[in-house]
């Protein structure tokens, strides 16, 4: 069984819902990155997502973008970023690992080469952004054949029709945008959040995770409440690149108190529905 599956199993069985903190490989820079990483499931993470640097990630909003480039500006590669993985792998073979990102460099890298490298690096599921469901049998055959689940986006825009198409040969998890625009700069409507997480969970069983306009405990704490995950991403890189010119070590520590109030707001959800 998957990291993937196994943990959203784990999960539903303990009516509590994942937390999902984005952070972007080698930001600000390798060392911290990783320190970071190894204390998110210590924290409440529940599953990771890891931004693979891109000079331009066109779905990412102005923090996640600079977050980006900080990560490039301090040496990240495609080959750090599966490095960065095998070392969190050293002491965690257990919390499951996505990588997000976009096609132009997994193009460049090779397809089924990136497939390979991936999932030796421990890798467990794919977001890519800008690769269309009718487009991403390049990709998603090659990662399927390694065991890497592909995550297809649905958007308020995703109708019945379109939401056929995403569902067909999507795995792991489906990740719902919960606003139309780029990452971290709307607040979501939670109820149409909600109206477009029942009709979608009509079409499918794939545990359903809400991104895109989650940035504080509260809105974690209420996405929580109508999906099965929560991906909180601008809120943190934010307060990466705010920290990123002191001392390492105080950076890591706030950005981990930062992960557990954000956890622990999004597993407080399944005691809301317990006390009604």
């Amino acid at each position: 069984m998957s990291r993937l599956k196994a943990r959203f199993g784990e999960l539903k069985a303990a009516n509590r819902k994942a937390f999902v903190p984005f952070i972007s490989a080698g930001d600000p820079d390798f060392d911290t990155c990783l320190a970071i990483l190894e204390k998110l499931p210590g924290a409440g993470a529940d599953v990771i997502e890891i931004g693979m640097p891109f000079s331009d990630p066109m779905a990412d909003g102005p923090a996640v973008q600079a977050s980006s480039l900080r990560a490039l500006e301090s040496g990240a590669s495609m080959v750090r970023t599966f490095e960065l993985l095998k070392r969190f792998r050293k002491n965690d073979n257990k919390t499951p690992i996505v990588l997000m990102g976009y096609f132009n460099p997994i193009h460049a890298y090779g397809t089924a080469r990136f497939a390979k490298d991936a999932a030796a690096a421990g890798a467990d599921g794919l977001i890519v952004v800008d690769l269309p469901p009718e487009e991403d049998d390049v990709l998603r055959v090659p990662a399927q054949a390694q065991g890497l689940d592909m995550i297809r986006l649905a958007t308020p825009t995703s109708d019945d029709a379109r939401l056929t198409k995403i569902l067909d040969g999507a795995s792991g998890f489906l990740y719902y945008v919960s606003i139309t625009g780029v990452t971290g700069t709307k607040a979501f409507d939670s109820t149409a959040v909600a109206a477009a997480i029942t009709r979608i969970r009509k079409s499918t069983t794939l545990p359903l995770a809400v991104g895109f306009g989650v940035r504080t405990p509260e809105q974690a704490r209420e996405i929580a409440g109508i999906a099965d995950a929560v991906v909180v991403g601008s809120a943190i890189v934010s307060r990466i690149g705010e920290l990123a010119k002191g001392p390492k070590p105080a950076l890591v520590a706030e950005i981990v108190e930062l992960c557990r109030i954000l956890a622990a707001s999004t597993h407080a959800a399944s005691d809301d529905k317990v006390r009604a």
